[in-house]
């Protein structure tokens, strides 16, 4: 199928309709720029166990364009069951919920996507003071989630960090600064880990993935008074800038997910920042278990302040998600797969027993 007969097919169906229609969530970021990349990603999801009804969540590619993502269109099929998208109504992520009845042998939903994304840079030295951002966006990013909260510990912990900091940039810079000298990445936690920030800092066990570690960034900012969000996503390509450990290596993602994510500064919107994969060079890449003073690794430090690579989709910034349909709690995030039977939820970190398969590939943009 080409690019242009997707986007026909996709517009065509009503729940697709509806995504194109959603309102622009509040993305006030001047900093994009480069060449747009295309990319399709595909999860296909089979249950191997349905036990009576049996449900599927998927996250769906941001439903609002923004400087740095754009939709090309979804489609989606759920054999022998019903599909429909869904927002949440607090964060706005897309979700795909489909149902299957007692009797299917073997439940099964697809979701292709395609999407354009770009790099993220931004320039501290040009400001744009016309940039502007819903207050009550900004509002929302500096509440207290489940997992992320802004008293106690956290707060204490955050007015030392910034102490004589006297604005945002700064503030979040002495914040990014800290993740990256006292945490480092566990290659024991499970995914992308949960973000039990409190926890963390009590234990003084601040070792996690991208999950613990730039949620521990946002925790930490918010507790300053900087708002600042997680952003769900995906890892889709290798990095152009040598690095094997910030980028997808083979068309199958199914374990690529990764959360980044951004604070709010007047006069630049929102800016990129991804402390958590300054530790992951520091782990992972050849020949591993780089010190701080490495220049691979001092590199990436300078570099994830204040940008992105776009070879990574996103998904959503939501927190404390109530699946539609499930009889199971919340859960923290939504960058995975959800399932779950009259035998209770399946693992959503356990792609070959769920089972689950993401893929992405490159397309020609033009």
């Amino acid at each position: 199928m080409n690019r242009r007969m997707f986007l026909r097919t996709s517009a065509a169906a009503p729940a697709a309709a509806v995504v194109s229609s959603l309102p622009r969530l509040g993305f006030a970021d001047p900093a994009a720029s480069g060449p747009w990349r295309v990319f399709e990603v595909t999860t296909q999801v089979e249950v191997l166990k349905p036990a009576g009804v049996t449900r599927v969540w998927l996250p769906v590619p941001l439903t609002a364009d923004t400087s740095y993502q754009k939709s090309l269109g979804n489609r989606w099929t759920a054999e022998g069951g019903t599909a429909r998208y869904l927002q949440d109504k607090k964060y706005g992520a897309g979700i795909i919920s489909a149902t299957f009845p007692k009797a299917l042998h073997r439940p099964t939903l697809k979701l292709v996507s395609r999407l354009a994304t770009r790099d993220r840079v931004v320039d501290f030295s040009k400001p744009a003071p016309g940039v502007r951002e819903d207050p009550a966006i900004l509002k929302l990013n500096l509440e207290p989630t489940e997992l992320i909260p802004t008293d106690g510990i956290v707060r204490d912990t955050a007015r030392d960090i910034t102490k004589g900091q006297r604005n945002n940039i700064d503030k979040a810079r002495a914040i990014y600064e800290w993740v990256v000298e006292n945490t480092f990445r566990d290659p024991k936690v499970r995914g992308c880990g949960w973000g039990d920030i409190q926890v963390m800092l009590e234990t003084r066990n601040l070792g996690g993935k991208c999950g613990d570690l730039n949620t521990l960034f946002v925790g930490l900012a918010r507790s300053a008074g900087v708002p600042a969000r997680d952003v769900y996503g995906v890892r889709v390509a290798s990095s152009q800038h040598g690095y094997f450990s910030l980028g997808a290596n083979t068309e199958v993602i199914s374990k690529a997910q990764h959360c980044r994510a951004e604070f709010y500064a007047e006069g630049y919107g929102w800016i990129p920042v991804d402390p958590a994969d300054v530790r992951k060079v520091v782990l992972e890449e050849p020949p591993g278990n780089l010190a701080l003073t490495d220049q691979k690794v001092k590199k990436a430090r300078e570099m994830l302040f204040g940008y992105w690579e776009m070879n990574w989709l996103a998904y959503n910034y939501a927190h404390d998600v109530e699946l539609p349909g499930s009889k199971g709690p919340k859960i923290p995030y939504l960058m995975y797969p959800n399932g779950e039977t009259a035998e209770g939820r399946l693992d959503p970190l356990d792609p070959d027993a769920f089972k689950y398969i993401i893929t992405s590939r490159e397309l020609k943009s033009a």
